[in-house]
């Protein structure tokens, strides 16, 4: 008997799929080709819109529709684009300044902007467009008019919470789900009430809490990579499980080859939360920038402005395949990842076929 047959099947009846598994929507690397195979193969495949233009978007969901009729899910960040902060980039070009010089850069020369775009009118159109079965949102959720043409799309809407504080918040605004974000969690944390990160709570404390506190069914996120982990997510009382580094090391992933040998390497005390990369806290294995400046440095730029300035050591060292100044996402349960396909991946993490 599968674990959807004798587990609260909420979020299946909610969303519609057949399997408890959430593919965690991974900016950068998410193909539409891996969330169609996840669909396809009965879990919730996502597609991550936060670095793609509404061109690009309305491009992706043009093939994942002309693949697979089965629900998807289309994620959006909701942060505020800061205001712009000339000392402060100054201060952090500063700092980045020895590098450039080290590879032959000139630190005065001017540098590209970082792309990721808050959910906004345009993106909302899409969305009206397409009618994706679940739209998620990371960093909170966005202004309560654009919040509310989403639900009358008919889309289901959840979105991360890393306190209960914040699962409470979410719920409090209609939201169908909660994605319950673990600190061992790669990538950026989904913390929008709090940015203290010494607080921030692992998946094992951090899921029955957020289950006692809500009335909506609760995804469990962060160091979830094999079956294991999703029936001990189940037996914290969520009703699905949300994955997203085992994802990293299919082959319909969008991954360099630096990044992809370094997720069957780390150990699980290799990875460090940072804001290097993008001014906002985020959980990847440790490289030399990172052990240099520190994991989190107070000079880093606002989100998402400090990839900005990195980009042309990253162009020079990239080419090499060095990874010295690139983000490597990951959670801290890589190496329990496996070499398989997102569809045969989606079934294992489900209990229904062995690796």
């Amino acid at each position: 008997m599968s674990h959807a047959q004798t587990q609260d099947r909420r979020v299946l009846d909610l969303f519609g799929i057949e399997l408890p598994i959430v593919q965690a929507p991974m900016a950068g690397a998410t193909t539409p080709e891996m969330a169609i195979a996840v669909s396809e193969a009965g879990g919730l495949g996502s597609l991550p819109c936060a670095m793609l233009s509404v061109e690009q978007m309305t491009a992706a969901l043009d093939q994942i529709r002309g693949a697979t009729r089965k629900p998807i899910n289309v994620n959006f960040f909701v942060h505020v684009d800061p205001e712009p902060d000339p000392a402060g980039q100054a201060a952090w070009r500063a700092a980045l300044a020895r590098y450039y010089c080290e590879l032959g850069l000139d630190p005065a020369d001017p540098v590209p902007s970082s792309n990721r775009a808050p959910f906004n009118a345009a993106y909302c159109e899409v969305v009206e467009a397409w009618r994706p079965e679940v739209v998620s949102f990371h960093f909170g959720l966005p202004a309560p008019e654009l919040l509310d043409r989403v639900k009358r799309t008919g889309a289901r809407v959840i979105a991360s919470a890393t306190t209960v504080r914040e699962a409470r918040w979410l719920a409090e605004r209609g939201v169908d789900a909660v994605i319950a974000m673990g600190y061992e969690a790669g990538g950026h944390r989904g913390n929008f009430l709090s940015h203290e990160m010494t607080t921030q709570v692992g998946t094992l404390a951090l899921v029955p809490q957020i289950v006692d506190a809500v009335p909506v069914p609760v995804i469990a996120a962060g160091g979830i990579a094999d079956p294991r982990g999703v029936r001990a997510a189940f037996a914290l009382g969520a009703s699905a499980a949300q994955v997203g580094t085992a994802y990293l090391l299919t082959p319909e992933a969008k991954v360099s080859a630096f990044h992809r040998e370094a997720l069957r390497t780390a150990g699980e005390d290799e990875t460090a939360l940072t804001n290097l990369f993008t001014g906002r806290p985020a959980r990847g294995i440790v490289n030399r920038l990172m052990r240099e400046m520190g994991p989190l440095s107070a000079l880093a730029p606002a989100f998402p402005t400090a990839g900005g300035a990195l980009m042309p050591l990253r162009a020079v060292t990239e080419k090499t395949g060095c990874a010295d100044f690139s983000n490597m996402w990951a959670g801290q349960a890589a190496r329990l990842g496996r070499d398989m396909s997102s569809a045969a991946l989606t079934r294992y993490l489900a209990g229904l076929a062995s690796a």
